[in-house]
């Protein structure tokens, strides 16, 4: 018998309110006076999108009446099955807009790769519940970890994934983390995106990166190896991303990276999607232009305004005051499960919730990083906000899972 005196209603709510945004901006996006730019399958997308909705609703109920114990059960066999099916997608999947991440089963179109975040966080949890000697050294563990994590998002990158790939892989350093990794190696472990980050905007800004993380690794750690192996990595990071900028990518991948550093040296290439967000969010205001008014979303000069680009609208549209109250939204959300991460006494329910979370707040990051230029464009929609059926059921259930295990918290050392 569920107690709803222990359900998390406070998280519910947001997740109405995001879907609710969501709905809002996808219909100015696709029905108001810039349907007539659009093709007939697009202006389809608010319909379609209230669907997935209703659909996530009925599982996510279901879900509460599930013993938190299948989760844990189940975590291999799904970890497997999703593997198996990203691996038959690599070769027999859909393509769309270049990347091939859709497989067709039964006529039912699915993104593998939105499940295989969800199995990624079920069976690196279920592995690490068993694993709680983490320490620098003892390192097996931390390996292991990484591989259960790098696999499936290798398999996401040969989709042509990218912005999904980096999602799965950077849970590393937080499960790692929160499992007892001592600072130094999980500062270690995370360094290379920091300096890669920088090495990108500058080498001498990747240089600068590089040397203050590794004197900070040593004054945590104060280990010779992981020492040594920090200055090697640095380096290797410094140099290898001006390698692959200048030598490796392919043109067009950098005319992306030169429009994130300065994308006016191409406004009508490389550098529009990056002007046009910012002109939108910008002209927006403090109250915005008004719902279906803003010139640059009705007018089509925003990209993938449904997807990509939807905190674009919801900033035009509704001002700084919109695109505030979706901030706090995320805030609130992040903070109320980070909450219930920290209430529960079962690791395996911690590391989920934390997993879960710290995915919601990688789209969240990189979504308006992009959207406001502080990141390079990388494709990632924003939970519950953007268009994307599978990507709403797969966030939803996710976020529903983390509520069942939050319901059951005072029993599920039984479940044990």
């Amino acid at each position: 018998m569920i107690d709803t005196r222990e359900f998390s209603w406070s998280v519910l709510f947001i997740w109405a309110g995001l879907s609710t945004v969501g709905l809002i901006a996808i219909y100015s996006a696709t029905q108001g006076p810039v349907s007539e730019f659009l093709e007939s399958f697009i202006q389809d997308n608010f319909s379609r999108q209230l669907m997935w909705i209703s659909l996530s609703v009925v599982v996510l109920i279901a879900i509460q009446f599930t013993s938190p114990r299948t989760f844990q059960g189940v975590s291999y066999l799904f970890y497997g099955l999703c593997l198996i099916l990203a691996v038959i997608t690599i070769f027999a999947g859909i393509e769309v807009r270049g990347g091939r991440s859709w497989l067709s089963i039964f006529g039912l179109r699915l993104q593998i790769s939105e499940y295989m975040k969800l199995a990624t966080v079920l069976a690196v949890a279920n592995y690490l519940t068993h694993k709680r000697n983490m320490s620098v050294g003892n390192v097996k563990t931390a390996l292991t970890t990484v591989a259960i994590i790098l696999v499936p998002a290798v398999l996401v990158l040969l989709q042509n994934d990218t912005g999904t790939a980096l999602v799965i892989a950077a849970l590393i350093p937080v499960v790692l983390f929160w499992s007892g990794l001592p600072y130094g190696l999980s500062l270690f472990i995370i360094s290379p995106a920091l300096i890669g980050y920088f090495s990108i905007i500058n080498v001498w800004f990747g240089a600068i990166a590089a040397l203050i993380l590794i004197i900070a690794i040593f004054l945590l750690q104060k280990q010779t190896w992981l020492t040594v192996s920090s200055i090697v990595l640095g380096i290797v990071v410094v140099i290898g991303t001006e390698v692959a900028l200048q030598e490796i990518l392919l043109p067009h991948q950098r005319a992306r990276v030169e429009a994130f550093v300065n994308p006016t040296l191409d406004p009508q290439g490389a550098g529009w999607n990056v002007l046009q967000a910012k002109t939108a969010i910008g002209s927006g205001g403090v109250y915005g232009k008004g719902f279906m008014e803003g010139t640059q979303t009705q007018l089509r000069f925003l990209p993938e305004q449904w997807t990509d680009f939807i905190y674009c609208v919801i900033g035009e549209e509704f001002g700084f005051l919109g695109a505030g109250l979706v901030l706090i939204l995320y805030a609130a959300l992040f903070l109320r499960l980070l909450h219930m991460a920290g209430a529960h006494k079962h690791p395996f329910a911690q590391l989920v919730i934390v997993g879960v979370t710290f995915i919601f707040f990688t789209h969240f990051v990189v979504n308006i990083g992009s959207a406001t230029a502080v990141l390079p464009i990388m494709g990632i929609p924003l939970p519950f906000v953007s268009y994307g059926g599978n990507a709403f059921l797969a966030n939803s259930i996710m976020l529903a899972i983390c509520l069942n295990l939050h319901l059951y918290k005072r029993s599920f050392s039984i479940y044990s």
